[in-house]
């Protein structure tokens, strides 16, 4: 099976490094689990790790795409056309906030199709995907996803290819919901996430302590875990894609997921 990689993502404008985590596993066994770097140095990371490693997968928790009905006002046809806009145009949406945008201060969500194919139908414990519109408030994901996508391009120079744009491969960056992972533990209390992560691997000491300090560590500890444990991921990969594939696809091997 290959490695898994989890990166647990950051949009944040400043305080990258305290939020972003990276974490390694190979057959459900935890053996890296690191955070301090910002977003260019998280992915040069990658860039660095794809020389280094004949095989991994690797979940990131950002959108990689939008709405095709978003696309298509845009005119982007292809992921370059995507990556190279999202680049020109992702700071103004943050700053500026116009519609479909939601989540500032007076800007509410409007009445646009807010979620891909792909995010449709999925629910945990009535916890369901937010919608790469949303880029304040709680739980927004908008705001990663625009500071994420720019970077796809690096890693898909590098040689990783960035599914389901790309054909997988030997190494392949995918797009993960943590939460499909993790199931219904309360995130928020350190003592859930300790007894989580015993559970999956007998995970003991330091990386143990790492892991539970904080849901972002944990979110990154436990994707790794689960994905590098999955026995049908290759499955998954060539799985067929619900909608538009211009919307991309989160990655869901079906023996990975915890209970719903």
């Amino acid at each position: 099976m290959p490695r898994a990689i989890a990166v647990d993502w950051s949009g944040a404008r400043t305080g990258a490094r305290a939020r972003i985590w990276i974490a390694e596993a190979v057959d459900g066994r935890l053996t890296a689990l690191e955070g301090g770097r910002d977003r260019a140095e998280a992915v040069a990371w990658l860039v660095e790790r794809r020389r280094r490693v004949p095989r991994a997968v690797v979940g990131v928790d950002f959108a990689f795409s939008y709405p095709a009905w978003f696309l298509d006002a845009h005119g982007w046809r292809t992921p370059a056309d995507l990556w190279a806009g999202v680049a020109c145009l992702g700071e103004s949406w943050l700053a500026d906030c116009p519609p479909p945008f939601w989540g500032r201060p007076g800007r509410r969500r409007g009445p646009e199709p807010q979620l891909r194919a792909c995010e449709e139908g999925w629910s945990v414990r009535g916890i369901a995907p937010k919608s790469v519109f949303q880029i304040g408030g709680a739980g927004a994901v908008g705001t990663g996803t625009v500071r994420g996508i720019p970077h796809l391009p690096v890693l898909a120079e590098a040689g990783w290819a960035i599914w389901p744009f790309q054909p997988p491969g030997r190494h392949a960056v995918c797009e993960i919901w943590p939460r499909l992972l993790t199931g219904p533990v309360a995130k928020s209390d350190p003592a859930a996430r300790r007894t989580w992560l015993q559970a999956q691997g007998g995970l003991r000491g330091r990386l143990l302590e790492r892991a539970a300090a904080t849901e972002d560590a944990f979110d990154a500890a436990a994707s790794a875990l689960r994905l590098s444990a999955a026995r049908d991921l290759g499955r998954a990969l060539r799985a067929p894609l619900p909608g538009d594939a211009r919307e991309g696809a989160m990655l869901t091997p079906a023996s990975a997921l915890a209970r719903r």
